[in-house]
């Protein structure tokens, strides 16, 4: 019990810290646990989405809040990062936060989000739908 504890708390943070500061491999380490048979893969989808989901919502709320941290040095978005974000997601509007697990765009689109003031529902419910496509698709392709 306490082991599957570990399991799905390490993948959690794992899924969280992907979304949000650091180059976590969260796809990665779902295939792993569920490869070597640490914890029930339905309970390790369910983790894994909702840390990096949760990561996501984090990064939604800097976007309302950027203009107090965005010249901190532990800011994780180069303003590089932002504009490539924005233009990508007045573009492709709203939808492209089906996207958001994208490595590279995703993170600073679910910040852009939140600085273009996306409501939170219509945000919740598309970054959630395409985060867990994308760990469906990984559970489905390792068993």
């Amino acid at each position: 019990m306490m082991h599957d504890l570990a399991v799905y708390g390490t993948l959690f943070w794992n899924a969280f810290l992907a979304a949000t500061i650091l180059p976590a491999l969260s796809e990665f380490a779902l295939a792993a646990f569920l490869k070597s048979g640490n914890g029930h893969p339905l309970l390790l989808l369910l983790f894994a989405t909702a840390g990096n989901v949760i990561g996501s919502i984090v990064n939604w709320w800097l976007g309302h809040k950027i203009t107090k941290f965005e010249n901190r040095k532990w800011f994780p978005f180069t303003p590089d990062k932002i504009e490539k974000a924005s233009l990508h997601f007045r573009k492709y509007g709203i939808w492209s936060l089906l996207f958001a697990w994208l490595p590279i765009v995703g993170d600073p689109l679910t910040l852009i989000a939140g600085v273009l003031r996306v409501p939170f529902l219509p945000f919740l419910l598309l970054v959630t739908l395409g985060k867990t496509l994308r760990y469906s698709i990984i559970v489905i392709i390792v068993l």
